[in-house]
């Protein structure tokens, strides 16, 4: 962890010896570690819209199967793209709205980052119901509110809570448990972390020293009220974690 936050703060040449702003990826794989494990051993799992298979490694206990429709390559001339992606052997090529499999084939979905990839994201719900056997685990995150990325597959910039309540209901889902990951002032601080490439980028003017000494103590007030908060991820957070189980 200490690595991913050391690289995060040299790209954006930013000294404050705070952490705000840095939590989004690590929350939301140690949510997925804790949350994997409550499969029983021996369930079969679809990873769907697996890509690179960051989250395998959680599954180990499980019988994992991954799918992809494999088409991203890391390029692209709009918005944040990763420069280079490999797929690995994937079990399953196909769109994820229509994966070759029989009705109730999988006892776990796990889809982690996929959503606003996808151009009818409640297509897929009912997708996975269809795949899902009756008490199976959807394991699902995405953004609250993301920046363009994977363009030219970039569909949404996120989901609130209420998208999740709604369409899983309406399409047998009952929701254990529906978690924040991050709040407000997480968000802020991750997007002035991201502000001195982001200018690199698209002004060709990175920030000067006193501009950067600036944003470090802006960074340790945003801190400050980070933990003070008491429930600003209402309004803005990185995005939202769901396990929820087929009626």
């Amino acid at each position: 962890m200490g690595n991913i936050k050391d690289i995060i703060k040299k790209a954006a040449g930013l000294t404050s010896g705070t952490t705000v702003g840095l939590g989004n990826e690590i929350n939301r794989s140690e949510w997925l570690r804790n949350v994997l494990q409550q499969v029983p051993a021996g369930s079969r799992l679809l990873d769907a819209g697996a890509g690179e298979q960051p989250y395998r490694p959680f599954c180990s206990h499980l019988h994992y199967v991954s799918q992809d429709i494999g088409e991203y390559d890391g390029k692209g001339e709009v918005g944040l793209q990763t420069e280079r992606w490999d797929f690995g052997k994937l079990d399953i090529v196909s769109d994820i709205a229509s994966i070759p499999e029989p009705d109730g084939a999988f006892d776990a979905i796990l889809c982690s980052e996929v959503i606003e990839h996808i151009p009818d994201p409640v297509r897929v719900f009912g997708e996975f119901s269809r795949l899902l056997r009756p008490g199976g685990h959807l394991i699902l995150t995405a953004p609250f509110c993301s920046l363009t990325h994977f363009a030219p597959n970039h569909f949404c910039t996120g989901f609130s809570r209420f998208f999740y309540e709604y369409h899983l209901d309406a399409n047998g889902f009952e929701l254990s448990e529906l978690s924040y990951n991050g709040n407000y002032f997480g968000y802020l601080a991750q997007e002035l972390l991201r502000l001195n490439s982001v200018a690199q980028k698209y002004t060709a003017s990175p920030l000067s020293r006193s501009e950067r000494i600036r944003i470090n103590k802006l960074l340790k007030t945003i801190e400050r009220l980070d933990g003070a908060d008491s429930g600003s991820r209402e309004l803005l957070c990185y995005g939202i974690h769901i396990h929820a189980r087929k009626r």
